[in-house]
């Protein structure tokens, strides 16, 4: 997931910030993870840093939303992530307030 930052749109500013899911990819690329692979397995490669799940940059820890997850062990990259991605969805969900959720409800 991303978002186009807010901004003048300078050349100096990101193309967009990355969040989630997008991020926890390239984390799992850059620590070389094999599959398949234990919550463990990933958390000892990856180490428990923290992972934004919103464009704000509020965050939670990996070793949080494995926790979250009912499964120990993904067979894959993409089981992973499919796992992971309705714990970073309900935590952005949360955090949004009544303006975000009226916002997200609106069809434009």
């Amino acid at each position: 997931m991303a978002a186009r930052p807010p901004g003048g749109g300078g050349s100096s500013e990101p193309d967009a910030i990355e969040f989630g899911i997008a991020v926890l990819d390239g984390r799992i690329e850059d620590a070389d993870v094999s599959f398949p692979a234990t919550a463990d397995e990933i958390r000892d490669a990856l180490g428990d840093r923290e992972i934004p799940y919103d464009a704000k940059g509020r965050s939670i820890t990996l070793d949080e939303a494995l926790e979250q997850v009912p499964q120990d062990r993904f067979e894959n990259e993409t089981e992973l992530l499919d796992a992971l991605y309705p714990v970073f969805d309900r935590k952005r969900q949360e955090g949004g307030g009544f303006l975000t959720s009226l916002r997200d409800a609106l069809p434009f």
